[in-house]
């Protein structure tokens, strides 16, 4: 009886044991990934690299067009700045828009004084001031200079009021308020200038409606700087983009280097819009507070926002990358092997 021979073609197995193939293909696969991650951060590291330094090789013509699309994104962005700045004048726009009560004349100052206290709690109303008869009288002489007859009255014809300044100007609101405090004991009559309310809202939504459409308008002429930028520097490597293709290249290693152009353009681009606003708002600054100073204010502009400069410095780059994007998508199209 012959027994088999265990051949080294032929080994034994223990119970258990994993397959040799299966350990290769497992640690093939790790590897082959990893491999794969590698060469990928190192082709776009190449392409940031290479979109890099040839923006630095030409850089006043890389520095104009970042200028020009800063001025395109500092416009709409300087306006809307402006636009808040005005729309947060709060303090004097809440006196102009203060509702003034008028009692009765036979209502004493200790309960116009019991009244305001009343109303200045009230959870819409940020001052009450109440103004006496006699100082009525005394405002009305020095400002109508009618002193002298008004001294010949036998009575004093002025009835004491409530100054009520809002908290917050908004029609609906004080509209509401109005309401409220003029069902109060011993309110002869409230007035509030509602025109002046309306004029004011439309004139900010005027702007905020100018501001969109000039918005809108400047980034489509940023769209089209971009796009013509990479334009150009997609006519200049022509023939080294047909040789990739030739060879197998795929679309996404032809675009990378220009989509990271677009990035970087429009993240110095960011960067200037930023400072111009800065510099800008500061120099706008002395003049809006001597015009404030002029009318007892003291009122002055506010520089950007850390978000809202964060956000312009996202934009720039987003719409640097869309700009590319298109740009590069058109014309790859025309340059694939048909």
């Amino acid at each position: 009886m012959c027994s088999a021979k265990v051949t080294p073609d032929q080994p034994g197995q223990r119970v258990g044991a994993t397959a040799k193939n299966e350990v290769n293909a497992s640690l093939s696969d790790t590897r082959g990934f990893a491999n794969q991650f590698r060469a990928w951060l190192k082709n776009h590291r190449a392409s940031l690299i290479d979109s890099t330094s040839r923006l630095v090789r030409q850089p006043f013509g890389s520095f104009f067009t970042c200028l020009v699309m800063a001025v395109a994104l500092s416009l709409p962005m300087g306006l809307a700045l402006l636009l808040d700045n005005v729309s947060q004048l709060g303090g004097s726009w809440q006196r102009a828009a203060q509702i003034s009560l008028f009692l009765e004349l036979d209502s004493g100052d200790a309960y116009g004084e019991l009244l305001r206290d009343e109303i200045a709690a009230h959870e819409h109303v940020a001052e009450a001031q109440w103004i006496s008869r006699e100082q009525a009288l005394t405002e009305f002489q020095v400002q109508s200079g009618l002193g002298e007859a008004l001294r010949e009255l036998p009575d004093n014809p002025l009835p004491g009021s409530i100054l009520v300044t809002p908290e917050v100007i908004d029609k609906d609101a004080l509209v509401a308020l109005l309401d409220e405090l003029k069902k109060l004991p011993k309110v002869e009559q409230a007035q509030l200038d509602l025109m002046w309310i309306e004029r004011l809202a439309a004139i900010l939504q005027v702007g905020e409606h100018f501001i969109f459409a000039l918005a809108v308008l400047l980034i489509a002429a940023l769209l089209l700087v971009v796009g013509n930028t990479i334009r150009l520097h997609i006519e200049n490597r022509r023939t080294e983009i047909e040789v990739i293709n030739l060879v197998g290249g795929t679309a996404g290693y032809v675009r990378r280097p220009f989509l990271y152009m677009g990035v970087l353009y429009g993240l110095v681009a960011g960067v200037l819009s930023w400072v111009l606003l800065a510099f800008g708002l500061d120099w706008l600054n002395e003049s809006v507070v001597r015009l404030a100073q002029l009318y007892g204010s003291d009122f002055s502009l506010s520089g950007v926002p850390i978000e809202d400069g964060f956000s312009l410095l996202f934009g720039a780059v987003l719409l640097g990358y869309i700009g590319a994007w298109l740009a590069v998508a058109r014309h790859l199209r025309e340059l694939s092997p048909r």
